[in-house]
């Protein structure tokens, strides 16, 4: 990014950065959403949290319907104002993704910044990404969100003077098309960077699964308990914080399971509710690292009041990436904190492979390596081989995707043990000696 693009950037974006307290917005519709509303106020308080911002007040909002220009109803808008001056909110957050027009419109009223759900985690986002990929991703998603919006941000550009001659458009006018010209630029030149970044993984990845280790993907709503299970199993060192989104960046760990089976885990970044649609974008290649892994380790805060809610919301970001039919363990964390243990049964119900336990305390984590080494046993099987040297490709095959166990000659013959994905079955049915195991 040259000097001139900085600058835009800098100057331009809402910098809620130097704001301290927080006024939330939620609406509903029935009387009987209003308990929801609530919860989900609580969930962007916990974002709010995360930021660095104090919430000062909450106001679930019964609506009829949306108003086209200011989102809510006038009588709504003046009731809240005289809310938020009271209460000295520097910022007004809407749970819900309001449109450009909206905002400014918004803020004309309340005289103060209007943001909503999707620019608060972009901005959470922001603060937190440490690697490359993980920042270069962030800068793409926001700079999407920007976009449509730099008719609000960046009317103060109307004050500049170009020097240029024979302009015929407003010098803000101007502005905001070489603004726009700017924004797409580095989304164009973003893409690209992102795109070498994620070749390096496919070569990365690919070294992995020659090297014939399973990999277990754990997945699931942010603030579930990921990184402590990692810990507790690895000794990670991951850094683990009661805050939304504390993990941002993929990590990889090998683990060795009782049966002496190696394996790789597979920490990945939280979901949440509505997840800003150029977020999932955004992140699709650090997310691919979920859609190449063998087995899923779905983990879920059962002690949460919203478990259910957020186990739904999970499984439509995995349906939205094309994994959710992946070989999935449903692993309920926190149970020790449980008061009502009949949620446990309703997840069983619904849900594949369920193994209670709590990662800090690290209960029942024999049921989870029972479970793991049996869903192993089902996606692979270990057999003896007999193959003429002729099927090369056959032997190709099996040394990328395989585990070869042991590796002998005899004449023309290539005797092999080895470990394979229970998909090349029916390939290497003609060679088997022995029984399979």
């Amino acid at each position: 990014m040259d000097k001139g693009e900085e600058k835009l950037y800098e100057d331009e974006r809402h910098d809620i950065s130097r704001l301290d307290t927080a006024f939330l917005v939620g609406t509903y519709v029935r009387a009987s959403e209003l308990s929801l509303c609530e919860e989900h106020l609580d969930e962007l308080g916990s974002l709010a949290k995360t930021y660095g911002l104090e919430v000062v007040g909450k106001a679930p909002s019964a609506i009829r319907k949306i108003d086209s220009r200011t989102y809510l109803g006038k009588g709504k808008i003046e009731e809240l104002i005289e809310v938020s001056q009271e209460l000295g909110a520097d910022v007004i957050i809407f749970d819900e993704e309001i449109r450009p027009s909206q905002q400014k419109n918004l803020e004309r009223l309340f005289k103060k910044p209007i943001i909503d759900r999707t620019e608060l985690i972009l901005e959470i986002f922001v603060k937190h990404a440490q690697t490359k990929e993980a920042k270069l991703q962030v800068e793409l998603a926001r700079s999407h969100y920007l976009l449509p919006r730099l008719k609000r941000l960046w009317t103060h550009l109307s004050r500049q003077t170009s020097g240029g001659k024979g302009f015929l458009k407003g010098e803000g006018e101007r502005q905001i098309e070489i603004d726009r010209r700017l924004v797409r630029k580095r989304i164009r030149d973003l893409n690209r960077e992102i795109e070498d970044v994620r070749r390096h993984r496919e070569t990365k990845r690919s070294a992995r699964e020659r090297s014939g280790i399973p990999t277990f993907g754990i997945v699931g709503y942010t603030n579930v308990g990921k990184s402590t299970l990692l810990n507790a199993l690895t000794d990670a060192e991951v850094l683990v914080e009661d805050k939304l989104f504390a993990t941002l960046d993929t990590k990889s760990r090998k683990y060795v399971l009782p049966n002496h089976q190696e394996i790789l885990l597979v920490d990945t970044v939280g979901f949440i509710r509505k997840i800003p649609h150029t977020l999932v974008v955004a992140f699709k290649s650090t997310l691919e690292e979920v859609i190449h892994t063998d087995i899923l380790i779905h983990l879920i805060d059962v002690n949460h009041p919203l478990a259910e809610e957020h186990a739904e919301s999970t499984y439509e970001i995995l349906e939205e990436l094309g994994v959710k039919d992946k070989p999935m363990i449903t692993v309920l964390n926190k149970v020790d904190l449980l008061e009502n243990r009949q949620i446990i049964t309703r997840f069983k119900l619904k849900y594949p492979r369920v193994v209670p336990i709590s990662a800090k305390n690290q209960e029942g984590f024999d049921d989870l390596m029972k479970v793991m080494s049996d869903v192993l046993k089902e996606l692979r099987a270990v057999v003896k081989l007999r193959i003429p040297q002729s099927e090369y490709a056959l032997v190709s095959q099996l040394m990328e995707v395989g585990r070869v166990i042991d590796r002998d000659y005899d004449e023309n013959d290539l005797l092999l043990e080895v470990e394979i994905p229970t998909e090349l079955m029916h390939k290497v049915d003609p060679y088997i000696v022995g029984p399979k195991s």
